[in-house]
């Protein structure tokens, strides 16, 4: 078998996008081998290329969100610079924006304007708060988007403001999102010729975010407890997820299920006679009541703070109790699960003269193994893409001169 250069090799994409959850769902189709061509302003580029500068590095927002893929600058207000893209969408099999609702259909390259040229093409688009709804024409942030979907209260800690995080996590899930959704499309496209607008938007992806917990809360009619420990199940068969600093302050979670599992965990540890005195051998009867969690959950800070994150741990994972240090992004890098499925990885920089730490790719693909590039200059690809349209190099010189690219 001769090996592609990725799962996505031969699929062709065009991506008039900015930001992060517009962006990254295409970067993750570069590193799988599809062609992706972003569309930039000439002269001035995607915003983005600013962001993250660090001397002596290239901008981490936009390497991060944008490599792999091929830049092409286009003014797509002018008549030529929407034949050019007209031209590339009818080649292509996915177009992708995330522009603020209405610019694209004002701007001659809405659905119905590519499906006309391309019936088959998959049309994604990336909003703030969904087609619907009262505010779908406003724009959309990540902050906006972890404010309305519940994630800074999930993450609360009772008696403090609510906070959203400074992960990007709304862009991040839609973007994961918007690459699944897209894939779909582009499997239906191939086995029915049948082409179609998806959209989908932050605040969507955080609504799915939260999963079973907001089942759970609709059912119940009533907020999650949220802090340092979720203790819920039955008193029969009681859980618990809980973080806990050790005497270096550094943070650390176990979570298990059932009665002899709790008694597993304190026994490893050595905290069952303690926990028994103070009428917690049964991890059911902190279930009772706040008053009983709280004294739980005291009782465990004060033996946790005796010895060292490390030795906890090992001790829980050793009793089969499932067990993790908090991490710091930094440790995150350097965590060795994390390095051996190269989840983080390193590429050469030519430009800026070292190998640095990236992303790698968060898939293993037995045939077909990603390929992690880096980001392109502005307008790198304009005369490859052109000439690959038909475009000779006099036609590629006019359009460079009247500003078209």
């Amino acid at each position: 078998m001769t090996q592609a250069r990725g799962p996505l090799d031969g699929v062709k994409v065009v991506a008039c996008s900015t930001a992060q959850a517009g962006t990254v769902p295409y970067m993750l189709m570069a590193d799988l081998g599809a062609e992706v061509i972003k569309i930039e302003v000439p002269e001035v580029g995607d915003n983005s290329r600013k962001s993250g500068r660090i001397p002596g590095f290239p901008s981490t927002y936009f390497e991060t969100n944008n490599r792999g893929v091929k830049s092409l600058t286009l003014n797509l207000k002018s008549p030529e610079g929407r034949e050019i893209l007209y031209g590339l969408v009818k080649r292509a099999d996915i177009f992708g924006q995330n522009f603020r609702p209405g610019a694209a259909e004002k701007n001659g390259f809405g659905y119905e304007d590519l499906k006309k040229i391309n019936p088959k093409i998959v049309y994604v688009s990336i909003s703030g708060y969904g087609p619907k709804g009262p505010n779908a024409k406003l724009p959309g942030t990540d902050s906006m988007a972890q404010a309305l979907g519940g994630i800074a209260e999930a993450y609360s800690i009772p008696g403090q403001p609510l906070k959203t995080g400074i992960v990007s996590v709304a862009d991040e899930t839609c973007a994961i999102l918007a690459f699944g959704g897209m894939l779909a499309g582009l499997y239906c496209a191939k086995t029915t010729g049948v082409g179609q607008k998806i959209e989908t938007s932050l605040l969507g992806g955080q609504i799915r975010l939260m999963g079973w917990t907001l089942t759970t809360a609709m059912w119940r009619g009533q907020n999650p407890v949220t802090g340092q420990a979720r203790i819920s199940g039955t008193a029969e068969r009681p859980g618990m997820s809980a973080s806990f600093n050790d005497r270096d302050g550094k943070p650390f979670v176990f979570q298990l299920n059932g009665a002899p599992k709790w008694k597993a965990a304190l026994g490893a540890l050595g905290f069952y006679d303690q926990m028994e005195r103070k009428g917690f051998a049964d991890l059911g009867v902190a279930m009772t009541s706040e008053e009983k969690r709280t004294s739980l959950l005291k009782a465990l800070d004060e033996l946790f703070a005796t010895g060292g994150r490390d030795e906890w741990v090992k001790i829980l994972r050793d009793a089969d109790i499932v067990a993790a240090p908090i991490n710091t992004l930094l440790e995150a890098a350097d965590d060795p699960d994390v390095l051996a499925n190269r989840y983080i990885t390193e590429v050469e920089y030519p430009k800026h003269g070292k190998k640095v730490k990236v992303h790698g790719s968060p898939w293993h693909f037995s045939e077909t193994p990603p390929r992690i590039g880096i980001a392109p200059e502005l307008g790198e690809h304009n005369v490859p893409i052109l000439k690959g349209l038909g475009y000779s190099d006099a036609q590629i010189r006019e359009f460079k001169d009247k500003k078209i690219i």
